[in-house]
């Protein structure tokens, strides 16, 4: 994976590079230190308003199991308004729930991996099926069939907390050809940006536009640089 995502230095300094950023933008992202470590990790909350299918599960049950023999999901919008309306009728509902994300380093897989919890209003957290039911259905067909990731529940290896993810191993398998598009001898990127922009808008984290238009250089004093934790 170093050879892809080029280590734990790198991923700090990409993320030391997406903080400033999104302090011009106002996006939300935080670095939050573990206390008596070194370790830390990178922090984003938001509220999304998302239809829940009570009594679909992600291995097809209900709507989901029609949905699952579709072949092809690509930009296939009347498909996906189409499994909203079914859900709707068979019992879902929509929620106002609030996301708590979080990127940290994998020492294992050697790249960044993307944790979060989703809970309602009223603080009750949602179990595994009902974050797969949440997932829009676009994405969830790629997420049951594709080798891309899955959705897994474990412990948060910092908080000791339980935490959904999206399982790092075929990180490298997906990443690879997309940071060589990126590179050139004119253009600098910021692989922990690149990575988090495809992996994000799988459960439900867009990462804007404008990210691309603020993109700085990375330079090498900042590579050996921690992220800085919040004033």
């Amino acid at each position: 994976m170093s050879s892809c995502l080029q280590g734990e230095e790198n991923f700090r300094r990409c993320c030391q590079s997406l903080l400033k950023m999104s302090d011009q933008l106002g996006d939300g992202w935080s670095w939050e230190p573990v206390q008596g470590s070194e370790e830390g990790y990178m922090r984003k909350t938001a509220l999304r308003s998302v239809f829940i299918n009570s009594t679909a599960t992600r291995n097809g049950d209900s709507s989901e199991g029609a949905a699952a023999d579709e072949p092809d999901v690509s930009g296939a919008n009347d498909d996906c308004d189409r499994e909203y309306e079914e859900d709707f009728m068979s019992g879902g509902s929509s929620h106002v729930l609030c996301y708590e994300y979080h990127i940290l380093y994998s020492c294992s897989y050697m790249t960044p991996v993307l944790y979060f919890r989703a809970s309602t209003l009223d603080g009750r957290s949602l179990s595994l099926d009902e974050v797969w039911s949440s997932a829009h259905p676009n994405f969830r067909l790629r997420l049951q069939h594709s080798p891309l990731t899955t959705i897994t529940q474990q412990e948060h290896p910092l908080l000791g907390q339980p935490f959904f993810m999206l399982h790092p191993c075929r990180t490298e398998e997906f990443m690879r050809p997309v940071l060589q598009l990126g590179k050139g001898p004119q253009r600098q990127v910021n692989d922990v940006l690149t990575w988090l922009s495809v992996v994000g808008p799988l459960v439900g984290l867009d990462v804007s536009l404008k990210y691309s238009t603020l993109q700085p250089q990375l330079t090498e004093p900042e590579a050996a640089a921690r992220p800085p934790s919040p004033s």
